[in-house]
């Protein structure tokens, strides 16, 4: 597939993992995803970019000063090109202002929120910066989903910040998911499942081509299955947690 360099509005276009340990990460996340690494510099805190077939695809990140001890978690960004009227939008709706929007030189605009039910997530604006240059492929992001307990609340929610058209999958009672569209475009960019977790959280999904192989090497490295590799209608899904505990979901697709 060609190289990414735009996303619609809505959709998630960037992820990035905070973590206290960089190099434990990389030394997972290379081998399970064939990721080579860019390390910004001091300038720029560490932060971490990684590189499928030398397009930046992630990043990682260490947790903020006074925030050493936070879990490690994946961070997902939505796509804005108008990131303050968005922004403005999250305390009227029930959200939670936590972060910016501030200026990151020489790529975009960003900014950080948690949701009522306090699934955090960013915005982003695109400057130099469009997001992941590639998605949908080995080695890339290829779908992410609010895992939460409050499912119209939800919807809701994000309903008022961007123009979603959200479809309920399933009977949405034994299972409760709704996918999530944005204008001009017939394929969900990602969606919302009901589930009782005690701390709701966006999840990144990550493609891989041998999703058997992946699950072994995830056990190697000192990471952790969630559930032994299953088949769904959208590929082989390997829900895992990485050695310091963040969730991802390795998935080779159809």
């Amino acid at each position: 597939m060609p190289p990414r360099d735009s996303y619609p509005d809505g959709a998630p276009c960037w992820a990035d993992l905070t973590t206290p340990d960089l190099r434990a990460a990389r030394d997972f996340y290379g081998p399970v995803l064939g990721w080579e690494f860019e390390d910004l510099g001091a300038r720029m805190g560490g932060y971490t970019m990684c590189l499928s077939r030398g397009r930046r695809v992630a990043a990682l990140m260490a947790p903020p000063s006074g925030a050493e001890a936070m879990p490690a978690l994946w961070n997902v960004y939505l796509s804005s090109s108008d990131l303050g009227a968005v922004y403005g939008r999250i305390a009227e709706a029930g959200g939670k202002p936590v972060m910016g929007p501030h200026e990151v030189p020489g790529a975009g605009r960003m900014a950080f929120a948690f949701d009522p039910a306090e699934a955090s997530f960013g915005l982003w604006q695109p400057g130099g910066h469009p997001g992941a240059e590639l998605f949908g492929e080995p080695g890339a992001m290829c779908w992410h989903e609010l895992n939460t307990p409050v499912a119209e609340q939800a919807d809701a929610f994000y309903r008022a910040l961007f123009p979603y058209t959200q479809e309920q999958i399933g009977d949405g009672k034994d299972f409760d998911y709704t996918a999530w569209k944005v204008p001009g475009s017939d394929t969900p960019v990602c969606g919302r499942y009901r589930t009782e977790v005690a701390h709701p959280y966006w999840s990144v999904y990550l493609a891989v081509p041998d999703a058997d192989a992946a699950a072994e090497r995830v056990q190697e490295l000192g990471g952790r299955l969630v559930r032994e590799p299953f088949d769904s209608p959208h590929g082989r899904m390997v829900p895992c947690t990485d050695p310091v505990g963040a969730r991802l979901t390795l998935c080779q697709l159809p």
